[in-house]
C-alpha cells in the first residue's frame, strides 16, 4: 500500500472514529458480561477493576463458585482500601458434590451481592462466576436480574463465567464470549502460579 493510500484510509478511519464516538452521548452504569469457555474472563474482570482503582473508585466483587481458593490477585488486591472482596464458602461445587449445600453458600454469597447493588458510594460491582449460579439453578434468575437492573444509575456491573442464559446477555451493554483454542491444562501441564492463579 502506497503512502498516500495509507494516509486516506487513515483519514476515513479517524472520520469514522470520530463519528462514533460524537454521537456516543449516554452517561450511565454499563453491565458488561465476560462468558464463553475460553481461559480470561475472570482476569479481565481484575483488570477493570484495577482501572477502577486507578481513578480512586470503589469496589466490590464476590466470587461465586471458586471458593476460598487463594489467588494472586486476591493477595495483591487486599491491601487495597477501595476494595471488598467476598467469597462463596462452598468452594468448588465438584468438590462438595451436596445440591442443598451449594445452594445455601450460593444464597449467602448473593447477600453480599446485594448490598454492594444498593449501595451508591460503590462505582464497580464484579459478580465472579455468576454465570454458574443461574444455569445449575442456585439462585432465583428474576430476583438476580431485578437487583441487577435496580442498581444505582452509575453503577458498573462485572459479569463472569461459562454459559450465561440469555437473560444476562440481553440486560449486558457490553457481551464478550472468549473462545477457547487452546489450553495448557488440556495438555496435563498444571495450573501455574502467577498466571492461572
Amino acid at each position: 500500500m502506497s503512502d498516500k493510500n495509507y494516509k486516506e484510509r487513515m483519514m476515513r478511519k479517524k472520520a469514522h472514529i470520530d463519528k462514533k464516538i460524537s454521537e456516543a452521548n449516554i452517561d450511565k452504569g454499563v453491565i458488561v458480561l465476560l462468558t464463553g469457555n475460553g481461559k480470561g474472563k475472570s482476569t479481565s474482570a481484575f483488570g477493570m477493576i484495577c482501572r477502577a482503582l486507578g481513578y480512586d473508585m470503589k469496589v466490590g466483587m464476590v466470587k461465586f463458585l471458586k471458593g476460598d481458593q487463594p489467588s494472586g490477585e486476591d493477595h495483591f488486591l487486599s491491601q487495597h482500601k477501595n476494595i471488598n472482596i467476598k467469597h462463596m464458602r462452598s468452594g468448588f461445587t465438584w468438590d462438595s458434590q451436596d445440591k442443598t449445600h451449594d445452594i445455601e453458600k450460593a444464597k449467602e454469597a448473593w447477600e453480599y451481592a446485594l448490598n454492594f447493588l444498593v449501595d451508591p458510594n460503590i462505582n464497580l460491582v464484579v459478580l465472579d462466576e455468576l454465570t454458574y449460579m443461574l444455569s445449575y439453578e442456585y439462585l432465583p434468575e428474576e430476583e438476580v436480574l431485578k437487583a441487577i437492573s435496580n442498581r444505582p444509575a452509575q453503577q458498573h456491573i462485572v459479569i463472569t463465567g461459562r454459559n450465561a442464559k440469555q437473560s444476562l446477555i440481553d440486560i449486558a451493554d457490553t457481551v464478550s464470549d472468549v473462545k477457547e483454542i487452546k489450553h495448557a491444562f488440556n495438555q496435563q501441564i498444571k495450573a501455574q502460579k502467577g498466571v492461572d492463579y
